[in-house]
């Protein structure tokens, strides 16, 4: 059976820049337009040449070698002609394939956003479509507001599609600009679009996630018959995003209701990868990547419940909806107090460390693992923490340090120019093949100055632990009151790229931050020895 071919748009560089607290340099959009061409994206939208300096510099040369290269822009202006106009002048020149003009197809916006007639705007997009075939460049239209502009006036919302379309549009992109439209509105409206004449191998969907629906309206569009889908890399965008590609695209792929249907231009081998893209574009975001992701989040094929995990190993399926694997991720049976053997023997046989002939110490390991988070510790969130709790229960840990000693202090005082401040420092005191090793340090906080302190003399690991940074600390308080116990969570990074997670549990802040990074940096040096690390590495 043959099948139809869809396309993919990305948008991230363009539309996903307008999420609050993005801004992309023009290295930073190369090296996004390089990871989107190799992963087989059809078509990759760059930007606004024209509109700011970032994307006049970066339309300067042709950025992907595969994908069709999409320069956006407006329209011409009401009343100026298309040879006329500078905008559009700058959007033609710009070193693109293709050039996807953004029109208003809502009557409404037309009136308020643009003042000019409804037949004006017609023209506009007319004219616009045609300076692009003129330039030799593929043409589209994103039909903004299109499914709120069809309920309001369906005979001037569809006007502009087929304007679009006649004066030779490849693509007519019906907007959900709001991101309120329905899933079955979506279906009804591409199918009357359809109807009135414009194929659906000339349609795409442009869906924003205001209702949470962005990816269940792209792949309602799809069913309805249009043929493009547009949307970003983990769903970034303003307000609250864009369809998300991340998911969309193994949807497609994998889910027999499309993939029997229609093909796409990612391969099997690319969509192995699809996991690396979205964690590699998150850290160059600089954030963290959403553990409970579709398809590619650390928790996608993780389970926890006990009876689950016995499921689990005895046959995936049970439990997975597709193979872990197919998308670049591995399945996590992870160890808790609600964890049976199962789990534990799962995880450690995973992490490389050697089952006891003697099962009392395995379940002298579940104990300890239960009593400790009927104590506020959380293992399946602290991954390093957890082996090393497991290798010293059943093997070994070296003993790299010890540390005899610390104290925090922290004043409050006027400075020699009156200022008042507050100033934090910690004394440690660590002992490394029987020397003592006293270092003293101030920090931005108690905790921070501990680190300092602690790391600041290790002796002969001292090395080691240099690329050592903390990545992210977080507190939750377990119950009320001011003698709360407290939770600590750091996340640990080193060069290799690998990151980890540690737990501290006390009622003092100051004593769980300390037993976090001890954990911290004792799994560091058992990584650097190939006796630990096999999470951090993947």
């Amino acid at each position: 059976m043959t099948r139809e071919r869809l396309y993919l748009f990305d948008t991230t560089l363009r539309d996903g820049q307008q999420t609050p607290g993005i801004d992309f340099s023009v290295e930073d959009k190369i090296a996004i337009a390089k990871m989107l061409d190799e992963f087989g994206i059809d078509y990759v939208e760059g930007g606004y040449p024209g509109a700011n300096p970032t994307d006049t510099a970066f339309f300067a040369e042709k950025r992907t070698r595969a994908a069709q290269f999409v320069a956006f822009g407006m329209t011409k202006r009401a009343g100026v002609s298309a040879s006329n106009d500078p905008g559009l002048a700058t959007l033609l020149q710009a070193k693109s394939d293709a050039v996807c003009y953004v029109a208003k197809s809502w009557d409404y916006h037309v009136r308020v956003a643009l003042g000019c007639s409804n037949e004006e705007n017609l023209d506009a997009i007319r004219a616009s479509v045609e300076a692009a075939r003129a330039a030799g460049k593929e043409a589209m239209v994103d039909c903004e507001h299109f499914f709120d502009g069809y309920k309001a006036n369906p005979d001037y919302a569809l006007a502009c599609a087929k304007t679009a379309h006649d004066a030779g549009a490849r693509w007519v992109v019906l907007c959900d600009t709001n991101g309120g439209t329905q899933p079955s509105e979506v279906r009804e409206i591409v199918g009357k679009v359809i109807a009135s004449g414009i194929p659906g191998e000339n349609l795409g969907i442009h869906a924003h996630d205001d209702t949470g629906q962005a990816v269940a309206n792209s792949l309602a569009a799809v069913e309805a018959g249009v043929r493009q889908v547009q949307g970003t890399l983990n769903g970034i965008g303003e307000r609250c995003g864009n369809a998300n590609l991340i998911s969309i695209i193994p949807t497609l792929v994998l889910k027999p209701a499309f993939a029997e249907r229609y093909e796409t231009g990612i391969t099997p081998e690319a969509l192995s990868g699809i996991s690396r893209l979205s964690r590699a574009f998150d850290e160059l975001l600089n954030r963290a990547p959403e553990p409970q992701a579709p398809y590619v989040g650390q928790s996608a094929f993780a389970t926890k419940a006990g009876i689950h995990a016995s499921a689990l190993i005895k046959e995936p399926a049970t439990y997975e909806h597709v193979p872990p694997e197919t998308v670049g991720n591995r399945r996590r049976v992870m160890v808790s107090d609600q964890g049976g053997k199962a789990n534990f023997v799962s995880e450690l046989k995973r992490r490389g460390i050697e089952l006891p002939a003697d099962t009392g110490r395995l379940d002298t390991l579940i104990a300890i693992v239960k009593e400790r988070e009927a104590q506020g510790y959380a293992y399946e969130g602290a991954d390093a923490s957890f082996e090393l709790l497991a290798r010293r229960t059943l093997n070994a840990v070296p003993e790299f340090f010890r540390v005899n000693s610390f104290r925090c202090m922290v004043e409050r005082r006027f400075d020699a120019i009156g200022n008042l401040k507050t100033v934090s420092e910690a004394i440690v005191k660590v002992e490394v093949d029987g020397e003592e090793k006293m270092s003293v340090a101030e920090g931005h906080g108690p905790v921070n100055a501990l680190d300092i302190a602690l790391r600041k003399d290790l002796g002969k690991f001292q090395q080691e632990i240099a690329d050592l940074e903390l990545a992210d600390f977080k507190v939750r308080i377990l119950n009320g009151g001011t003698e709360a116990i407290t939770r600590v969570l750091i996340e640990s990074r080193d060069s290799s790229g690998a990151r980890w997670w540690t737990v501290g549990v006390s009622d003092n802040i100051i004593d769980a931050s300390f037993q976090a990074l001890m954990d911290s940096i004792v799994y560091k040096l058992m990584k650097n020895r190939d006796m630990a690390g096999l999470v951090a590495a993947e």
